[in-house]
């Protein structure tokens, strides 16, 4: 695979398909973690953990009743049993269970030694102190065995893996009070273009609000990243580097929008070639939108140049770029999230190419195609998510099922 030189036209042949160009990427600058730090458990919600979460100890630690109603001893069968004790919750049984009795129980409540069942309420007739089964109760009926959630040495939580509520449930059970979690990567942003305002001032003739900034760093932050905004830079080769050369020194990777392709004012690729190895390693991706798409480092710093289009900036960092920033975050166990749909239109493509169609969704599951146009801001916002085509299947055909993958980084 090689990269464009700066200043080249696309050659079709010549761009890279995203899986390949990820792969490149991925194998010539390996970016990776940057270090582990203990956080409290109150402020681990969305970062990656660092180390596997072993349980030490059998969840739950006792048998547990699953209904409110009656421990039994199942040999015992239809027969009537005393009723002997209440059993209340968080507190050990009153005693062993002996043949021909009975103790109430509530839904959580442990069962004491010699109960082999539970018999709920509602299956049960009780007058007199005793308690008749409806009919001869199974062993293990309706009682959770010790250990059945969790057992000593089990990895519960693999390292990589994003803490979410159920995450933190787990670590919380298991008595995590701080939790290793991998660092969060600072990355820089930097926008390029003469014709960029800031989004406090009204645009003149020409002028456009600095948007993209905004979207990329919302990505990056759903992605786990710490984000840091620098000024945004002219066009031209010096003020580019010098942004670039600014960013490197205050964060682990930086994101360039805007100046990637190739026309004569689109100078991001030249700044990038001056200042270190590895430099470019894949320039223009075979994908509509986004295919003046840079992936480059310097050292072990990853830096991006996606498109100045709104929507193909923000497509290419959540389809494609996300990888690298996965990478450094430490997360192996992402779970982008999809929505199964059945097309109620055509989506069309181009052989060999891969097209990420934004698409909107219907009450019904029906998605349809969005006109794509790069540089609408608000064509985003306006999906759903987007359906991916080619470079095999090029084309669905209304009626068919698809998958449109939601935006967000995650």
């Amino acid at each position: 695979m090689r990269a464009l030189r700066p200043g080249a036209t696309f050659e079709t042949e010549r761009l890279s398909a995203p899986a390949e160009a990820i792969a490149e990427y991925l194998r010539v600058v390996a970016p990776g973690p940057l270090g582990i730090e203990a956080v409290t458990l109150e402020t681990a919600s969305g970062r990656i953990l660092a180390r596997d979460a072993v349980a030490e100890a059998h969840y739950p630690g006792d048998d547990r009743s699953t209904m409110d109603g009656f421990a039994v001893r199942s040999a015992d069968g239809v027969a009537p049993r005393r009723i002997v004790a209440t059993i209340r919750m968080g507190h050990a049984p009153p005693g062993v269970l002996q043949p021909g009795e009975a103790m109430r129980i509530p839904t959580g409540g442990v069962l004491p030694v010699g109960a082999d069942a539970v018999v709920p309420v509602e299956d049960a007739v009780e007058r007199e102190g005793m308690v008749v089964p409806e009919g001869a109760p199974q062993a293990r009926a309706c009682f959770t065995p010790r250990g059945d959630d969790m057992a000593p040495g089990d990895v519960v939580l693999r390292a990589g893996r994003r803490i979410g509520a159920a995450e933190l449930s787990v670590l919380a059970t298991l008595g995590a009070v701080t939790v290793e979690v991998f660092r969060r990567p600072r990355v820089a942003i930097v926008s390029t273009g003469d014709e960029l305002v800031d989004v406090r001032e009204a645009p003149r003739s020409g002028q456009v609000r600095d948007s993209n900034r905004w979207a990329v760093a919302g990505c990056l932050t759903a992605l786990g990243c710490e984000v840091v905004h620098l000024p945004r830079a002219v066009d031209e080769v010096a003020a580019i580097r010098d942004g670039i050369a600014a960013g490197l020194r205050l964060a682990d990777a930086v994101v360039l929008t805007g100046g990637s392709s190739v026309g004569a004012r689109d100078h991001v690729p030249a700044a990038i070639d001056g200042l270190g190895a590895p430099g470019i390693v894949v320039h223009g991706l075979r994908v509509k939108p986004g295919k003046p798409t840079v992936l480059a480092a310097i050292g072990p710093r990853p830096v991006i140049g996606l498109p100045g289009n709104p929507a193909s900036a923000l497509t290419i960092l959540d389809a494609i770029a996300a990888e690298i920033f996965r990478a450094l975050t430490g997360e192996t166990q992402a779970r982008r999230a999809t929505v199964a749909a059945v097309a109620g239109e055509p989506f069309v493509g181009r052989a060999g190419w891969t097209w990420y169609v934004p698409a909107v969704l219907d009450p019904a599951g029906r998605a349809r195609p969005l006109p794509l146009r790069s540089s609408h801001t608000s064509l985003l916002a306006r999906a759903d998510g987007y359906v991916v085509l080619g470079p095999e299947r090029v084309q669905i055909e209304a009626g068919e099922p698809l998958a449109v993958v939601r935006y967000g980084g995650g």
